[in-house]
């Protein structure tokens, strides 16, 4: 099938420029040569105008490199940029990168281009590229959404009270957006036009050395960046721990997490994929549809959060007033365990659970989301205020996870502090804040979970 014209947005309605050379394509948010809507499309325009294609990447670096990203990020980010660059040239599509901001490269590039194609994303900076380029573009503009499955406005037109608020709106489009993607056949080769880069991507490694950035927080080998890698770990998982994920989902020692979430992060994977091979998968209704909700449901929730809230990283703006004044009538409740960033950066608490949850994500990038909630919960408690503990919850969450700085990472915060949830009983320190106490560490194989997180960042500490 091709691209559903409800996921195509028409930025600027002038008519594709006769002189072009080409037909541009900012990849940005779908950082894939395949199952990429905004890509085919870009092909399907070039083809009807008998022109190549070419798609660009403009990658932050130094003051002005994207906010929070540290060496962790940009390693998988790069390492994926090198993968859809392979898939890129094998078919025929030409790939530009600089060290420059995706608006400054696609409003260069696009002097040149018949037609400018855009992939789309929530965050308030990726806002302001496609505002900067709808000024200084002439060209036709044409985005086109495949980070979500059911387009956001579609969806709902208001930001969504709760996931139950959202779900049957979801699932009502749902089916009319879960469609194979044909990939169309490039006919006219970018190879002679001439365009070249300023980095190459072929070594990751090299890009990373040359920029300037935070390196306090190292790359991971746990999780290797790109649609490749994406693929080849989805259908492990679907082939393995997918048939009961019902039931093992919420117990981290049970390794059933698929691990797609850095790869929907980075647009290595489409979601949309995701669910098709889902529900062709052997596993039952239940093990399907649970899947389902985090993948879509969940997801999109947090994509409906930043969109309609202006500052999503503001504890003052992003967390609902009934959640802050029921915090602020108990902001002076004697907490018993106070810790500094150092320590809970290090795991230096007394609860040896959640220092074990906090070493696997510090060491390895990642955390079960049963243990999040628990870690996000604990941050809380152990801060002076509810707004000092927002703000470093979303530091360290920001700067240790590998999906952090995510549209999930702002709303799974917030959700800590009262944000798509409600009141319930009256607790210190939490007011009506739903609390999270040890015992939920009990719902799972703790000493089982402690013994694979130390043999994984053994495994990290010998790559």
């Amino acid at each position: 099938m091709t691209v559903e014209p409800g996921r195509i947005r028409v930025l600027n309605d002038a008519p594709p420029d006769e002189k072009g050379r080409y037909v541009l394509y900012l990849l940005q948010q779908a950082n894939r040569a395949h199952f990429n809507p905004a890509l085919e499309l870009a092909v399907r325009e070039a083809n009807r105008l008998g022109l190549p294609v070419v798609a660009c990447f403009g990658l932050l670096d130094g003051s002005n490199g994207f906010p929070e990203a540290n060496a962790r990020h940009y390693a998988f980010l790069l390492q994926g940029l090198s993968d859809a660059a392979n898939g890129l040239k094998t078919r025929g599509i030409g790939f530009v990168m600089r060290k420059c901001s995706p608006a400054e490269i696609a409003i260069d590039l696009a002097k040149q281009a018949a037609l400018l194609v855009l992939d789309r994303g929530y965050l308030a900076i990726q806002k302001g590229w496609y505002e900067e380029i709808g000024k200084r573009v002439k060209t036709r503009i044409v985005q086109v959404e495949g980070d979500v499955v059911v387009p956001l406005e579609i969806a709902s037109s208001r930001h969504e009270f709760a996931a139950r608020t959202l779900r049957p709106k979801i699932n009502k489009q749902l089916d009319g957006f879960l469609n194979p993607l044909r990939v169309v056949h490039v006919k006219h080769s970018a190879d002679k036009l001439g365009l070249s880069s300023t980095i190459d991507i072929s070594d990751p490694d090299a890009v990373l050395a040359s920029m300037t950035l935070d390196r306090s927080v190292p790359p991971v080998k746990r999780f290797k960046g790109g649609e490749t890698e994406a693929r080849r770990r989805l259908k492990a998982f679907l082939s393995g721990p997918f048939a009961h994920y019902g039931d093992t989902r919420g117990k981290p020692e049970a390794g059933a997490a698929s691990h797609m979430s850095p790869y929907l992060h980075f647009g290595q994977i489409s979601p949309v994929e995701i669910v098709l091979a889902a529900r062709a998968a052997k596993a039952s209704d239940d093990d399907k549809q649970a899947f389902v909700e985090e993948v879509v449901v969940r997801r999109e929730l947090a994509m409906n959060h930043v969109f309609f809230t202006a500052h999503y990283d503001s504890y003052d703006h992003a967390i609902p007033q009934w959640a802050r004044d029921t915090l602020a009538e108990k902001a002076k409740d004697e907490r018993p365990h106070l810790y500094t960033d150092e320590q809970l950066a290090n795991g230096e608490t007394h609860d040896a659970g959640w220092n074990t949850a906090m070493k696997e994500m510090r060491e390895t990038g990642f955390m079960h989301n049963h243990l999040r909630m628990y870690w996000g919960k604990k941050v809380l408690e152990w801060s002076n205020s509810p707004k000092d503990g927002f703000e470093r919850t979303l530091r360290l969450n920001n700067r240790f996870f590998l999906d952090g700085r995510d549209p999930n990472s702002f709303t799974n915060v917030g959700w800590v502090y009262g944000l798509h949830d409600r009141p319930w009983a009256r607790r210190p320190i939490f007011g009506t804040v739903r609390y999270q106490s040890e015992n939920s560490l009990r719902k799972f194989d703790l000493n089982a979970y402690t013994r694979d997180v130390e043999r994984l960042c053994r495994e990290e500490a010998k790559a």
